[in-house]
């Protein structure tokens, strides 16, 4: 056996005043928050009850955040949680972070000014609801928190806080047994023993545990169980311990020491750490300590919990409201083994369906459009009052809904409702085949996790509303058709960049100009904006208006330019236009600083058209754009194309250009369609594309018969 000092107490007046306080509330857990200079942060001076490493997530919080230090000090008035499920409601954030039974008070620590704020944690078995005299008692322990700052700091504005780790007061122990009489003790308990500080670590272990463990007691003094004994090195395991610490309540697991020993964990905590009793599994064939009551599951909560760690993280990334819809029902779903979803917006007055899992068609016809009617469905009383509802059977539904339409043939439901700074935006129903129980711990996590859906589906719908948009405003600025040439088979294709709007400056025209002349016009505005789709509509009709008057490609360049001069738009833009002239069997080609167009040839060869290019447009009002001539033949495939199709980080222009036109010389060109699309396929691949694609394809011939 072996075991390890005792801890310090700490010292100081503003330490002691805190202590105090803790110790006469009777809370498991304190903290004292104190404002940054800047008054904007609440930053941890001080806690008692927990390592520092469990508080890393809170070592600063914003005065401006939903959570319960924030808002006493934004109210100065005193914050009172006492439930688990109301700290779900009202703080599903802070909730999410911290899903364990507790109650919690909050309070400002205010004297000739405001300092910051008291938090204090008990158990959840303590009263859920506080006398006056308690809360007079806290309120008073604050403003003597204030006289010592205000004592301490000698009229500073602020109070100084340390930018590193809180100072973590240790537990003053009482009286106790002698050492060698309490190891003594523990030596003659059937199975093993051994104690936890709060960080932690051992500090005592019997022969027995570590007989059980597979290690000598001496070596695991001062050591964490999960990074001693790899076995135990699970986070399931941790949290248990975490959830023992954070609530103080007894708590149980089973965990496997290889190859085969079962071993059964009982973790008993107080303020001081944590007494742990080893028992192999079996053992209790014969008889079963009364305190051994571990859950059906022991680690369902825990898979929950970390569930929820990944849904905070991953509803951060989705983009529109079906991949919100994907997420949940590809991870909530299964974490709280549901067999059916439901996800609703509210639109006037009614719920909407926007995605759906586990449901027949005939029965989400049914369920769509129903109105938010208190009467009616437990999803719209949900919505309106924003408190979850959790149904076991279809009995239960029955009696307090029996208007609700039952067609589902499910028989458990979860109603959450999606709630927004007290604006609903929609409802989130979880479903199940069988009857189900929904303990107390489940039901917050529930609740917890309909406030990060909620905030994502939020943000979801904005981003589809502002796609709808830029979509339709880029539609209307391409040429919804491209007109038929005698002579002159046509493909084109614009792919947007996977980030940002959906909207760029990407353009791409075909004119005809007469029976034997026709234009066509690329072109690219930087930018992926609104500010870009709009300069782009401004050039496409500058160039049209101009080539439709009979210009030279040079000409037309040049008028667009002083244009753009005139309108200093502050975004470059490049374009290039070609004249075809079937006639007299030439091509016009000028270029404002884009892509020379790929050729291929009648014999099937190819090569990068020899365009010298001007300046980019709108820079220059004076600028000339050279133009070059090729034969315009029967046979002959131009690609014109903007510099989306063939950047790449790390790659040459001119050795992406080579590689486009040997790629063209390789594809079938009889096929303007397939050609096009193929070529995109081995440029523009999937993936996060950053910029726009235009590609105008272009064969001088008749498309052949049948």
């Amino acid at each position: 056996m072996a075991s390890a000092g005792e801890p310090v107490p700490g010292v100081g007046a503003l330490d002691a005043v805190f202590a105090e306080t803790v110790r006469r509330t009777g809370a498991s857990l304190g903290a004292l928050y104190l404002l940054t200079p800047d008054g904007r942060m609440l930053r941890l001076e001080v806690l008692a009850g927990v390592p520092a490493e469990f508080a890393t997530p809170w070592t600063t919080v914003s005065l401006a955040a939903p959570a319960p230090v924030a808002e006493a000090v934004r109210a100065e008035h005193l914050v009172w949680v006492g439930s688990k499920g109301e700290l779900a409601q009202r703080y599903p954030r802070t909730a999410a972070a911290l899903p364990y039974p507790l109650a919690l008070a909050a309070a400002p620590v205010t004297g000739t000014r405001t300092w910051g704020s008291l938090l204090l944690m008990w158990p959840a078995s303590r009263p859920s609801l506080m006398g006056e005299r308690e809360c007079h008692h806290i309120l008073s322990s604050c403003r003597r928190l204030a006289r010592v700052l205000e004592e301490e700091t000698a009229g500073q504005a602020r109070a100084p806080t340390s930018p590193g780790r809180p100072r973590v007061l240790p537990y003053a122990a009482g009286p106790t047994v002698p050492a060698s009489a309490a190891a003594d003790f523990a030596e003659r308990l059937p199975g093993g023993s051994c104690a936890l500080d709060l960080e932690g670590r051992f500090t005592f272990v019997s022969s027995a545990a570590g007989r059980l463990l597979g290690r000598d007691a001496g070596q695991l003094l001062g050591t964490q169980p999960w990074l001693t004994l790899p076995w135990l090195d699970d986070p399931r395991y941790e949290d248990r311990y975490r959830a023992a610490v954070i609530t103080r309540q007894p708590v149980s697991f089973t965990a496997c020491r290889p190859p085969d020993r079962w071993l059964d964990f009982f973790l008993y905590p107080d303020a001081g750490g944590i007494s742990v009793r080893i028992v192999p599994s079996d053992s209790y064939a014969s008889s079963a300590p009364p305190l051994r009551a571990p859950p059906a599951d022991p680690h369902a909560r825990v898979g929950q919990l970390y569930q929820l760690t990944h849904m905070a993280a991953a509803l951060t990334e989705v983009v529109g409201v079906q991949d919100v819809v994907d997420l949940v029902a590809d991870q909530v779903m299964p974490a709280f083994g549901a067999q059916g979803l439901v996800l609703s917006m509210a639109e006037a007055g009614r719920l909407d369906i926007s995605g759906h899992r586990g449901y027949p068609r005939h029965v989400v016809e049914r369920l769509d459009g129903l109105p938010v009617d208190t009467d009616v469905t437990p999803a719209g009383r949900a919505l309106t009052t924003g408190v979850p509802a959790f149904f076991t059977h279809p009995e239960e539904m029955r009696r307090i809904y029996p208007k609700a339409p039952l067609i589902s043939g499910k028989q458990a439901w979860a109603f959450l409702p999606l709630i927004i700074s007290g604006r609903p935006v929609g409802c989130c129903v979880l479903s199940y085949d069988q009857p189900r129980e929904f303990p107390a711990e489940e039901r917050a996590v529930m609740t917890s996790l309909a406030g990060l859906i909620a905030q994502a589906l939020d943000r979801a719908r904005l981003y589809d509303t502002k796609h709808a948009l830029a979509h339709g405003l880029q539609q209307a600025l391409l040429p919804r058709a491209l007109p038929a040439v005698d002579g002159l088979r046509v493909a084109a294709r614009y792919l947007p960049a996977t980030r940002g709007m959906d909207i760029g400056g990407d353009f791409y025209d075909l004119l005809r100009l007469s029976d034997k002349t026709a234009a066509a016009v690329i072109g690219d505005v930087q930018g992926h904006n609104a500010a870009a789709a709009a300069l782009m509509g401004q050039v496409r009709t500058g160039v049209h208006a101009h080539a439709t008057h009979g210009e030279a490609p040079d000409q037309v360049l040049a008028a667009t330019n002083r244009l753009l001069t005139d309108l200093e738009p502050d975004l470059f833009t490049s374009c290039l236009c070609a004249g075809l002239d079937f006639a007299e069997g030439r091509l016009l080609m000028a270029s404002a600083g884009h892509p020379p167009p790929v050729l291929r040839l009648p014999d099937g060869t190819t090569r990068v058209a020899d365009v010298r290019p001007g300046p980019l447009l709108g820079i220059d009002p004076d600028a000339e754009f050279p133009v070059t001539s090729v034969p315009l033949t029967e046979g002959l495939t131009v690609v014109l194309y903007t510099d989306g199709l063939i950047e790449t980080p790390g790659e040459d222009l001119e050795d992406s250009m080579a590689a486009l036109a040997s790629r063209l010389g390789q594809a079938d060109a009889s096929d303007l369609d397939r050609l096009a699309d193929e070529l995109l396929g081995v440029f523009a691949r999937d993936g996060m594309r950053l910029d726009d694609v235009a590609l105008l394809a272009l064969r001088c011939g008749r498309a052949p018969a049948g």
